[in-house]
């Protein structure tokens, strides 16, 4: 059975960081891809950064480039979101994703979705 649990939301003020981690079991971790999504209230759910199972080639939504760092660590099957410089437009439920064959930017492109963590920015 494939788990993925994120951890590391909280509240924070505009400017800070945060880093969220999404530990994963019951999968063979480095060969899917890992993506991170967030929803804010009352919208819809949206694509942020992902990351293939190499690690090779990663991708960000132009509202995050600059500022959140996808990155993975295949030997603790865990995908990580580093997020610098905090906007209030970034609260959100922040959820990883994963998925073996695609690593594109739709939420119907991953089959496991974690639970998600709460991201709160306040200005």
């Amino acid at each position: 059975q494939v788990q993925l649990v994120e951890s590391g939301g909280g509240l924070v003020q505009a400017g800070g960081s945060l880093r969220l981690s999404c530990a994963a079991s019951g999968l063979t971790f480095n060969r899917y891809a890992m993506g991170w999504f967030r929803q804010a209230p009352g919208k819809e759910r949206e694509f942020v950064s992902a990351i293939v199972g190499s690690a090779v080639n990663t991708n960000y939504a132009e509202s995050v480039k600059g500022r959140f760092t996808i990155s993975r660590d295949n030997g603790r099957n865990t995908v990580y979101l580093q997020m610098n410089s905090l906007k209030p437009e970034d609260t959100a439920v922040y959820y990883c994703a994963a998925d073996a064959v695609n690593w594109g930017t739709s939420a119907k492109s991953y089959r496991f979705w974690g639970q998600g963590t709460q991201v709160t920015v306040t200005s």
